[in-house]
């Protein structure tokens, strides 16, 4: 049922078009050549775009980019069982207050700003079609703001609740003793294993304090380095370690059993992710940027991770990753 309702959106989404907004998004990776070759098909335009290390192209190939392919084991046979296609939506948390003010936000836990709450009713409104059978997030507020918000605008209307597993009390006092309500509800799981990058003693900072104290120069390579931390902080390479393993140890298992999952977390856990997905080397990854409220989609089919873009993408070319704005997250 989840591969038939899957397809289904899918198919729906590409055939209506959607407000003449993009109808499929494919990639490749170009290994040696520090460059990334997308393709973006549009009913209304297309386009070229050139930045650092990525460029965009239009095309109508196939949606695959190097897909990667878990290890085969005894659940995989499971999987091909339960379903043929699973759904994987990445969102990053729509825009918070300190995003807005231009600071260094990293574990430090603010809200979302209007705009940010705009932004996650926009991004559920793109997944709205997409079956969603379990959400994870952070356990930052912007992250859990933009799921819940999101879900708002699903047209299966079940109703996402957070699963308290903090304590044994915490458990059973949250436990739903209805089996009808229980399908109508999405479990919500919560994991700082999913939290943004720990800027450290850059947290709270704005760019133009951030360089008077640390100099121009070295904060610029904390930013855009791979395996370099700021003062008690965290590098890419930190944030990708926890993030990734995470993944892979709680996520993937739950898309090997048929299981449609929504992602809402931050620009550099989900950078992590997406590095993993689609085999991205750390000089490709340190350019790549999100933007805030943008859900892109994966398909997980035989193993496999196949890249579709943004279920109904902007015009513009920030669909996958790119955004010139300094967004501290």
């Amino acid at each position: 049922m989840a591969s038939m309702a899957c397809h289904h959106a899918l198919s729906s989404i590409q055939a209506q078009g959607l407000q003449n907004k993009v109808g499929s998004f494919s990639g490749k990776i170009v290994s040696k050549g520090s460059m990334i070759d997308m393709g973006l098909l549009s009913r209304a335009n297309c386009y070229s775009v050139r930045r650092n290390l990525f460029t965009v192209h239009a095309s109508s190939s196939s949606p695959v980019a190097n897909p990667i392919q878990i290890p085969s084991n005894g659940k995989s046979k499971d999987f091909r069982k339960k379903s043929d296609e699973t759904a994987l939506i990445l969102i990053r948390h729509g825009e918070s207050l300190w995003n807005e003010k231009n600071l260094f936000t990293g574990c430090v836990d603010v809200p979302l700003t209007q705009k940010g709450v705009e932004e996650a009713i926009e991004a559920g409104k793109r997944i709205s079609n997409i079956p969603i059978d379990m959400i994870y997030t952070s356990s930052l507020i912007r992250a859990q703001m933009t799921a819940m918000l999101a879900m708002t605008q699903h047209r299966r209307k079940k109703v996402p609740i957070v699963k308290h597993n903090e304590s044994e009390q915490a458990w059973k006092w949250s436990q739903i003793h209805s089996e009808e309500t229980k399908k109508q509800s999405i479990p919500v799981i919560t994991s700082w294993q999913l939290n943004e990058r720990m800027y450290g003693e850059l947290q709270g900072l704005n760019k133009q304090e951030t360089a008077d104290r640390f100099g121009k120069e070295k904060v610029q390579e904390w930013r855009r380095s791979y395996d370099i931390p700021p003062p008690e902080g965290e590098s890419l390479e930190m944030c990708a370690d926890r993030a990734v393993a995470y993944f892979k140890e709680q996520i993937v298992p739950q898309l090997l059993n048929g299981k449609n999952v929504m992602i809402a977390a931050h620009g550099n856990s989900l950078r992590s992710i997406i590095m993993y997905l689609d085999k991205l080397t750390s000089q490709e990854v340190i350019s790549l940027e999100l933007s805030t409220g943008i859900p892109m989609l994966y398909i997980f089919k035989d193993g496999k991770f196949f890249r579709r873009g943004s279920p109904t993408g902007p015009s513009e070319a920030g669909v996958y990753a790119y955004t010139r704005v300094s967004n501290f997250d």
